[in-house]
């Protein structure tokens, strides 16, 4: 009892290794950021300026490294709206597809981080070409820390995380492919 499958037919992701977990982590982080934090932003972006809650100071504090969030600009507000209500609930899935070893589990891994990549892509890239005017170019904290580093996470982690899918996708559709082979009569030998 106890060797490297154990667990994996039961649920309960008991199977899992280390980095498995920590990607099964990731998606349930993600889940809150996208569904809360996101939400929130998505909800109520045209009240945050004035607001006084604790999301909204939040989303303030954040919009010192891009103020796009306290403008309420129309691509920032449309990308996380599609991100709270599209990445925040299949991320959740993701989760519980992992925990209960779900066939579908890699390509939920891969719909989701591809979203995820693609949807910072073009926040990235929509700053770069209004020229960064929404935020203290070069600050450490506002520029580096909130825009560049906690954005990128959304961009190295899903990346790492399409290859692991990619990879394991590509190893079912070889042993699917194996089958099919197998299972076709060879035409040459009725002859």
């Amino acid at each position: 009892t106890g060797g490297r499958g154990a667990g994996r037919r039961g649920g309960g992701g008991g199977g899992m290794g280390a980095w498995r977990r920590l990607g099964v982590c990731w998606f349930a982080l993600c889940g809150f950021v996208h569904l809360v934090i996101e939400g929130w932003f998505s909800l109520y972006h045209r009240r945050i300026p004035g607001d006084q809650a604790f999301l909204s100071q939040l989303w303030k504090e954040y919009a010192k490294g891009d103020s796009r969030y306290v403008l309420a600009d129309n691509f920032t507000v449309c990308m996380e709206t599609i991100t709270a209500v599209a990445w925040g609930p299949l991320s959740i899935w993701t989760v519980v597809a992992f925990l209960h070893n779900k066939p579908y589990r890699f390509v939920l891994q891969l719909i989701v981080s591809l979203g995820q990549l693609y949807g910072d892509v073009l926040y990235f890239f929509t700053e770069y070409r209004e020229g960064f005017q929404h935020g203290e170019f070069g600050h450490p904290v506002h520029f580096w820390f909130y825009f560049v580093f906690m954005n990128s996470l959304w961009v190295v982690v899903p990346g790492v995380l399409i290859g692991d899918a990619w990879r394991h996708l590509t190893r079912a559709q070889l042993v699917t492919d194996g089958r099919t082979l197998e299972a076709k009569p060879n035409k040459s030998k009725t002859k």
